[in-house]
């Protein structure tokens, strides 16, 4: 039987001696703690040092590895100066390949999961391997060293900072006499001061980190305030660890060390096992025994969560003011326009086009049915759709191209366009293919709610009929029908009602999408027209969906009486002066959706908890994890909205309460069109 003695400078509470089976071999593995006591240590070593095959060091610091440069530890070396005929190893050879597999096994499992990940790493040169592993799937990667060696409240912020971090600190790191210089700094009542401050801004570090890389002595001192919803990648995950998890209420955690005999053991041990089995010094080991080892063992990580399924994405979303009068409710421009000629917000109005984007709203508390959580930000650029459209498609390119690195930056996994940043070129497909993350419109979401909301509304009217295979016996049209929403609205419409109008000032467009719609719904009635007014006082339903910024786009006067009007424009298309001069017609201002959870965000200009449909979309692709580019272009795909659809109702969304530009409706609302209509 072979023997391997593993000396802890952990707790001696946590003592073992057990005998197992290892690679055909008989083995007998002892754990001594020491408390902290490094003499100790090397007494115990010395003591063992006949009786054993090969000694694992536990609790010690190895020796790192960090770009060019190696640090080695005095109280390490010393150590392994007890047992020079031995094998000895603290188990970084083994613990490098499992930090890093356990990095690829969840990036593989689990699907973009470090995507753009803000991960901390709370002594980045004992995980530089993991590091550079993270490296490949973000940027936004963050090590605590100068906190925890010098107690200086500022993170490195990439790879290179840390590697010349290391190289800058590498002559005094260990020595005795930086030791006692460190020491009598933190002794200062200067430093005692500033204490608070630097713990604050390291509590601030954990708080805004999504993924953290740490011992479980890193994390004693916080709370579920900063931890809550966190991925923590460690070792030795015992019940009682996750239970401590859970009452911090951390999401996930990743355990990379190995198991033996029912519990984790840590990767010195393991290692001094294969060095004792193979009889080679950790130096000899070569890949080929470290993979014949994990795959004859099984060894895999482990991905736990302590309270039950959680995972949460993020995604960004942008927005912009819709109009001027959008700008005047924002301080201290409401005091500018209150005070100032229509001339001067006219100025104000161009100079904000130019403003570089910023973050509006967080948006938490995003959570579905399945367990998955979302969170986002609400990026804002800032011009009005006239701004917009007086400008060429690359100053609106430019702008959304530097939201999107910013959205990066806070960790966002995809980015909506929102309002006209949609519109404008060629509806996304550029940006997405410059953006450093996936893009979409958000353009399916919408067709959908503007039918979902036009459908309930029309059954509440009353007005047309619907048959049992939801197919509605009456007339709808399409304004704008060649746009992005307008075209697959009017694919949908041509399966879903008896006659389909459509309705653009582009001839040539239009015929080609009547053709598409009668080859893809064999029997369907499509009629054309340059404008609305023609056919419009025969439908029953009508959707608007330009890109007339305001420009009015049918005479609303000549509408059927209890036709349902759905607006998806924004702006919208038909103004509230308008919508007053029907009572008998009902106007809504498309398909807004429900959010599942306990939402916060700033106000939209919705109620709380509701969101446009396209910024709807773009939380269903972040709970669901699709991390693509969805809908782009100016042709959306109807198998796409029929997705996005199915995909919302499982996540949770629901049709919000249908609204108008008075807000939302109430069954009276509904009875006083249906009676009005019925007068006519």
């Amino acid at each position: 039987m072979k023997t391997v003695i593993s000396v802890s400078q952990g707790s001696s509470e946590y003592d073992y001696d057990l005998e197992t089976e290892f690679l055909e071999q008989s083995f007998r593995v002892i754990r001594a703690g020491t408390d902290g006591d490094l003499s100790r240590a090397v007494s115990l070593l010395k003591t063992y040092h006949e009786r054993a095959d090969a000694f694992g060091l536990s609790m010690v610091s190895d020796h790192y590895q960090v770009g060019s440069v190696q640090l080695e530890h005095p109280d390490t070396a010393r150590l392994e100066a007890c047992i020079p005929d031995k094998p000895i190893t603290s188990g970084s050879g083994l613990r490098g390949i499992l930090q890093e597999w356990a990095v690829r096994h969840t990036q593989s499992e689990l699907g973009h999961f470090f995507d753009n990940a803000r991960v901390l790493f709370m002594n980045g040169q004992a995980s530089y391997r993991v590091a550079r592993s993270l490296s490949e799937h973000t940027d936004n990667l963050f090590f605590a060293d100068p906190y925890m060696d010098f107690g200086v409240p500022r993170l490195l912020t990439s790879l290179k900072q840390l590697e010349t971090y290391s190289s800058l600190t590498a002559p005094f790191m260990f020595r005795p006499t930086a030791v006692k210089a460190v020491e009598s700094l933190l002794a200062t009542p200067l430093y005692r001061l500033g204490e608070g401050l630097i713990k604050g801004s390291l509590h601030h570090a954990v708080r805004d980190s999504h993924v953290i890389v740490a011992h479980m002595g890193d994390l004693e001192s916080f709370t579920h305030k900063e931890l809550d919803g966190k991925t923590i990648i460690t070792s030795r995950v015992t019940d009682e660890v996750l239970d401590w998890m859970r009452s911090r209420k951390v999401a996930m955690v990743v355990d990379y060390s190995p198991w033996l005999e029912g519990r984790p053991v840590g990767t010195n041990v393991m290692e001094a096992m294969i060095s004792a089995a193979l009889s080679r010094t950790p130096e000899q080991l070569g890949p080929d025994d470290y993979l014949d080892v994990i795959q004859s063992l099984g060894i895999e990580p482990r991905i736990l969560y302590p309270d039950g399924y959680r995972r949460i994405n993020r995604f960004a979303f942008v927005i912009h003011p819709l109009s001027q009068q959008y700008l005047t409710k924002t301080p201290p421009l409401d005091w500018v326009a209150s005070v100032s000629p229509p001339m001067v917000m006219n100025l104000v109005e161009k100079a904000i086009a130019y403003t570089p984007p910023f973050i509006y709203s967080k948006v938490t508390g995003i959570k579905s049915p399945t367990g998955d959580e979302a969170e986002g930000w609400l990026i804002t650029v800032g011009g009005t759709p006239k701004e917009i459209m007086a400008h060429d498609p690359e100053f609106t390119y430019s702008r959304l191209l530097a939201a999107a690195r910013l959205a990066k930056k806070q960790g966002a996994q995809i980015m909506g366009l929102g309002a006209f940043t949609k519109v404008v070129g060629d509806a996304g497909i550029t940006v997405a293919k410059r953006a450093p993350l996936p893009i979409t419109t958000g353009n399916s979401y919408s067709a959908s709610g503007a039918l979902w909301a036009a459908r309930d509304a029309v059954k509440m009217i009353g007005r047309a009929h619907i048959g049992e295979n939801g197919k509605m016996a009456g007339k709808a049209m399409v304004v704008g029908a060649t746009g992005a929403i307008g075209s697959v609205c009017a694919r949908l419409l041509a399966k879903a009602v008896d006659e389909i109008y459509l309705a653009a000032p582009e001839p040539a467009k239009i015929l080609a999408l009547k053709e598409s719609i009668e080859q893809e719904t064999p029997g369907a009635i499509v009629h054309v027209a340059g404008s609305a007014d023609r056919d419009i006082e025969e439908m029953d339903m009508i959707v608007t969906a330009t890109s007339g910024a305001g420009k009015r786009i049918l005479d609303i006067t000549k509408v059927k009486p209890g036709c349902v009007i759905t607006d998806v424009a924004r702006p919208l298309d038909i103004s509230a002066e308008d919508v007053a001069k029907r009572p008998d017609v009902l106007v809504i201002e498309s398909g807004e959706v429900q959010l599942p959870g306990d939402v916060h965000m700033k106000d939209i200009g919705l109620p709380p908890g509701i969101s446009y449909a396209c910024l709807a979309e773009t939380i269903v692709l972040a709970l669901e994890g699709r991390f693509e580019n969805f809908t782009l272009g100016r042709n959306i795909e109807w198998e796409k909205v029929r997705d996005i659809y199915k995909l919302g109702l499982k996540h949770g969304m629901k049709l919000a309460a249908i609204s108008g530009v008075n807000g939302v409706f109430s069954e009276e609302d509904f009875e006083r069109v249906r009676v009005l209509a019925e007068k006519q």
